[in-house]
């Protein structure tokens, strides 16, 4: 697999995400998911607390640490591979780097807890940034652009800039485009067909389509169903210079992203 693409393996430590909510709800289970994920390929584990499908119930600081704390404590004494938390709480993501974390993965960019910038100016790994137009208990109620990837990349543009005011270098800054949060199927489309736009900002670009509803909408696939639409994808984003790509099945990505590379 190129060097330069990065597979970001999900481990989502909650019991109401929207594809494996309540799987990994035990040190067992996380134990066992954990080396699958290495093994496959994983270059990253990204560890997540709280639900962000949409219309999920939020939950607070506490209990997000007392899920995600020991998922990566446990992490740690498995494995060095690189750890993102998945949080929009100050809070919870300055304990996930105390406890073995590296990098963060703020959903919101930085803009729903006011204390996240401070976090992450104080550590020098990177952090990633999504832009997604509303909030989970809104953000697939009718969402409207007049240029979607316009409107993302202005958005993206804002951010930077503030980032950059705040002592946060952009070379540390990872960008999302936030597939399926705050946006159509034909908006999804839209920005995977143009993924390349996002580059302009000179930061790596991360994508997170893994069992997207809008496989469902395209091929009637349920969610236990979309691994291989979702590898089909991958293939297809590391060939227009995607750089990390999150996802729930590591092993089907990394060979899709092997052999597109050797291929195409």
């Amino acid at each position: 697999m190129p060097s330069t693409i990065k597979v970001m393996g999900i481990l989502n430590v909650t019991p109401d995400s929207f594809s494996d909510g309540g799987q990994y709800g035990d040190k067992g289970a996380v134990k066992k998911h954990v080396i699958e994920l290495v093994e496959a390929g994983a270059d990253i584990i990204d560890v997540g607390g709280e639900s962000s499908r949409p219309f999920a119930e939020p939950v607070d600081a506490d209990e997000e640490m007392g899920r995600v704390l020991p998922a990566i404590a446990l992490i740690r004494q498995i494995t060095p591979i690189p750890i993102s938390i998945d949080t929009t709480k100050a809070l919870v993501a300055r304990a996930a780097l105390a406890a073995g974390a590296t990098m963060v993965n703020d959903i919101s960019a930085l803009r729903q807890d006011p204390e996240m910038v401070e976090v992450v100016a104080d550590y020098s790994g990177p952090v990633i940034i999504m832009h997604m137009q509303g909030n989970p208990d809104n953000m697939q109620i009718k969402p409207h652009y007049a240029d979607v990837i316009e409107e993302i990349n202005a958005f993206f543009a804002e951010r930077l800039t503030w980032m950059e005011t705040k002592g946060i270098d952009r070379q540390r800054i990872i960008i999302d485009p936030g597939i399926g949060f705050g946006k159509s199927v034909e908006h999804n489309l839209a920005i995977l067909r143009n993924i390349e736009a996002f580059k302009k900002h000179g930061c790596q670009v991360l994508v997170g389509h893994s069992r997207k509803s809008f496989f469902d909408h395209m091929l009637g696939t349920p969610v236990t169903e979309r691994d291989l639409p979702t590898a089909v994808v991958s293939a297809l984003c590391a060939q227009k210079g995607v750089d990390i790509l999150r996802v729930h099945d590591v092993k089907s990505n990394v060979w899709a992203v092997t052999l597109s590379s050797v291929l195409l």
